[in-house]
């Protein structure tokens, strides 16, 4: 099992860039697979970027891109996601999850396929 911790959020005007941290609990990070989603205000939760195991692989939505970027340190038990050229369409609080039901390679899951989650961090966007 892992507890996961979210941090970074904020208030940013467009253009702008934040870095969100993930932090997890336990000895065996490096055995999930971790994604970011988000979920804006009426709209069901969605993916942003995932990564694999080891980090060697990453996905990313379209819609962030080339915005977005996700990393692992899994020395630290951390994951992170920096967004740069955030645009007001970005507002939504912000999870990280866990997988163990990915293949090694696999950077990207359904959302049933994360079993753990974080409590959420909000991310505003002003234009």
């Amino acid at each position: 099992q892992v507890q996961l911790v979210e941090s970074g959020g904020g208030l940013v005007q467009a253009g702008g860039s934040l870095r969100l941290s993930c932090a997890a609990s336990g000895r065996t990070f490096r055995s999930y697979a971790m994604a970011w989603f988000r979920q804006a205000p009426g709209r069901e939760r969605e993916f942003v970027s995932g990564i694999s195991l080891f980090g060697g692989n990453t996905y990313s939505s379209d819609s962030v891109k080339g915005r977005f970027t996700m990393s692992r340190d899994n020395a630290e038990n951390t994951v992170y996601l920096q967004m740069n050229s955030l645009k007001p369409e970005d507002t939504a609080v912000y999870y990280c999850a866990a997988s163990q039901r990915l293949s090694a390679r696999q950077a990207m899951g359904t959302r049933m396929e994360y079993d753990y989650w974080g409590q959420g961090t909000q991310v505003t966007v002003s234009s």
